[in-house]
């Protein structure tokens, strides 16, 4: 899988809500109302990362979660990034 140009991150980012790109990497924090709700989120997450066979880089403390996306092997953003990103955001909403 190739990485993303900025311009390609640039269009695809503007389609996801509270997400940036720094680091070389796609960025979001997620607050919830208690750590029981962060924690179901991450489990969630974890099955439909396992189904793509792609994982985040991933913090939890408390009620937040911190999650990064990057393709190590790509150095940098691919599309499977932007794929994960939609679906945690379907999953939050």
């Amino acid at each position: 899988m190739k990485a993303l140009s900025a311009s390609e991150i640039k269009k695809h980012i503007a389609t996801l809500d509270g997400w940036l790109y720094e680091e070389n990497a796609l960025h979001t924090s997620i607050e919830f109302r208690d750590f029981k709700d962060a924690f179901s989120l991450m489990t969630r997450i974890a099955f439909e990362a396992e189904k793509l066979e792609h994982h985040p880089d991933w913090s939890n403390v408390y009620n937040k979660v911190n999650i990064s996306l990057s393709t190590h092997d790509a150095g940098g953003v691919t599309e499977k990034d932007f794929q994960l990103a939609q679906i945690i955001d379907k999953l939050v909403s």
